[in-house]
C-alpha cells in the first residue's frame, strides 16, 4: 500500500487531532446524527488535551462533509486549528468515532479502512478497437482510446476463392486491430503503473489482444466474458469480476510480500529497536505492520523529523531534539515510511508462528537502492 497521500500530514508538526468515523448510515436524521457525532468527538478531543481552534475545525469538518456514494467512514486529520486532510473510508470503523490527540497523527486505522485498491485498466474491446478506463482509488475516468481499421471486419460463409480471401483480409484486419489496442494497452499501463489489466469483450477479441500485448503485461491480465465496447446489461457482472480481480490482487500480493520476509531474513528487521534504526538510516523498504500486535503500541520518542526517533528517551537528545515527545511505535514508524517512500503491508495473525514478530516489521533496502537513492538526492 502506497501513503503518499499522508505526506501533508508530516509537514508540520503536531500535535494531532485524528478522528476515524463512521458514516456509513444515512437516512432523514442524518444532519441531526452528524451534529451529535461531531459534539461528542471534538469534547473528547478536547478532554484529551486538544486546543479550541483544532477541535473547532474538527467539528466544522464533521458536520459539513457530504457523505460520497460508496463511503463508509471519513477520517479528518487537524492541528494548529486547520483540517490538513480528511480521506474517505472504504469500510466501516469499529466504533461510531475513534478520537486520539497526539504528538504524531493516528494513521495505523486507515490500514484497515481507507480505500486501497490497487490501479486497474479496463479494456473494453471490439473489432473495430477499444475504449479504456482507468479506476483507481480516486475515482474512474477515460484513459484513452484505440481505433483500429474497419473494413473488413465481418467474415462470410462462401467457399469462393474470392469469399477465401476477403476471409484471409478480415482475419489480417482484426490481427492489426488486436495490435493497436494492446500497444495503446501497453503505454496507458506505463503511463498508469495500473496493477491490474482487465479485457472485455467477446472471446476472440480479447484473446486476440491478449496474445498481442508484450510478455511482461500479460500475468496483470484478467478476462472477462462480462462487459464491451457497447456497455449495457452486463455492467454490474462487469463490476463484480473487477472487484474481485482488484481482491485476488491485494490478496497475492500479500502472501509474495510475507513469503520475501520468511525467506530473506538477512535483509529483514524485526522488533521495534531494529526497526527504529532502520527507520533512523532510511533503510526500510517495505513496512509490515499488524495494528493488534503488542510492538506496534510500544511507546517510542520522536522529534519533529521523520528520522528523528529512539526507543530511549535521552538518545533523542543525541540526534539534536531538545524536546522529545512519546509516540506509538506504529505511528512513528508509518512516518517515516511516507517520508522515504517506502511501501507498507497491512498484514493479519496467521497462528501462533505470527509474522512478523511483535505486529511490526520491515524488508530492508539493498546497499545498491541506498546508493541509487543517495544519487538521485544529487540529482536533484
Amino acid at each position: 500500500m502506497q501513503l503518499a497521500f499522508l505526506t501533508p500530514l508530516y509537514e508540520r508538526p503536531g500535535p494531532w487531532a485524528s478522528v476515524h468515523l463512521d458514516t456509513e448510515w444515512t437516512d432523514e436524521s442524518t444532519p441531526g446524527r452528524r451534529e451529535l457525532q461531531a459534539s461528542e468527538a471534538c469534547r473528547e478531543l478536547i478532554a484529551q488535551g486538544a486546543d479550541e481552534p483544532t477541535g473547532r475545525a474538527v467539528y466544522e469538518a464533521l458536520t459539513a462533509l457530504p457523505h460520497q456514494p460508496g463511503e463508509s467512514g471519513r477520517a479528518v486529520f487537524a492541528a494548529h486549528g486547520k483540517v490538513v486532510l480528511d480521506p474517505p473510508l472504504g469500510t466501516r470503523p469499529a466504533s461510531p468515532f475513534d478520537v486520539s490527540w497526539s504528538p504524531l497523527p493516528r494513521v495505523t486505522p486507515l490500514l484497515d479502512h481507507a480505500v486501497q485498491e490497487p490501479v486497474c485498466l479496463i479494456a473494453y474491446i471490439d473489432r473495430k478497437g477499444a475504449d479504456l478506463e482507468l479506476r483507481s482509488p480516486l475515482g474512474s475516468r477515460v484513459m484513452a482510446h484505440a481505433q483500429g481499421e474497419e473494413w473488413p471486419i465481418h467474415r462470410t460463409a462462401s467457399a469462393d476463392r474470392s469469399e477465401i480471401h476477403h476471409q484471409q483480409s478480415v482475419e489480417d484486419t482484426w490481427e492489426r486491430n488486436a495490435g493497436e489496442i494492446a500497444a495503446v494497452i501497453n503505454a496507458s499501463q506505463q503511463e498508469t503503473g495500473a496493477d491490474l489489466i482487465v479485457l472485455a469483450g467477446d472471446p476472440r477479441e480479447r484473446r486476440a489482444v491478449h496474445d498481442s500485448l508484450p510478455v511482461a503485461l500479460r500475468p496483470l491480465v484478467v478476462e472477462t466474458e462480462h462487459g464491451g465496447r457497447a456497455g449495457g446489461a452486463s455492467t454490474r457482472l462487469l463490476d463484480g469480476d473487477v472487484e474481485q480481480a482488484r481482491q485476488d490482487h491485494l490478496r497475492r500480493h500479500a502472501q509474495e510480500e510475507l513469503d520475501r520476509f520468511k525467506s530473506a531474513p538477512d535483509a529483514t528487521a524485526e522488533g521495534v529497536p531494529a526497526l527504529v534504526e532502520a527507520a533512523r538510516e532510511h533503510r526500510i523498504a517495505e513496512l509490515f505492520v499488524r495494528p493488534d500486535g503488542p510492538d506496534a503500541h510500544q511507546e517510542v520518542w520522536v522529534g519533529n523529523e521523520p528520522d528523528q526517533l529512539a526507543v530511549r528517551r535521552t538518545d533523542l537528545q543525541y540526534l539534536g531534539e531538545p524536546h522529545p515527545s512519546p509516540a506509538r511505535a506504529d505511528d512513528a514508524l508509518l512516518r517515516s515510511a511516507v517520508v522515504t517512500g517506502a511501501e507498507v503491508l497491512r498484514v493479519r495473525a496467521e497462528g501462533p508462528e505470527d509474522v512478523p514478530v511483535g505486529g511490526l516489521g520491515a524488508l530492508l533496502r539493498r546497499p545498491y537502492q541506498e546508493k541509487e537513492m543517495e544519487r538521485e538526492r544529487e540529482r536533484e
